[in-house]
């Protein structure tokens, strides 16, 4: 079995992930520990959504 298909799909969630964590980090004022698992959580959902939206309009 090739495991590059699933090293890309771990590759590009993490990015996807690390930028919108990056974004969250940027817009909100104060950072405490309560905001930072709710920014890595929703960043997470996130990256998921932005990965089935690229497969969705490339078809792969």
């Amino acid at each position: 079995m090739n495991p590059r298909p699933t090293l890309l799909t771990a590759a590009e969630l993490l990015a996807w992930w690390a930028a919108l964590a990056l974004l969250w980090l940027v817009l909100i004022s104060t950072v405490d520990t309560l905001e930072l698992a709710v920014g890595a959580a929703v960043a997470g959902l996130g990256a998921l959504a932005a990965r089935a939206a690229r497969r969705a309009v490339t078809g792969r």
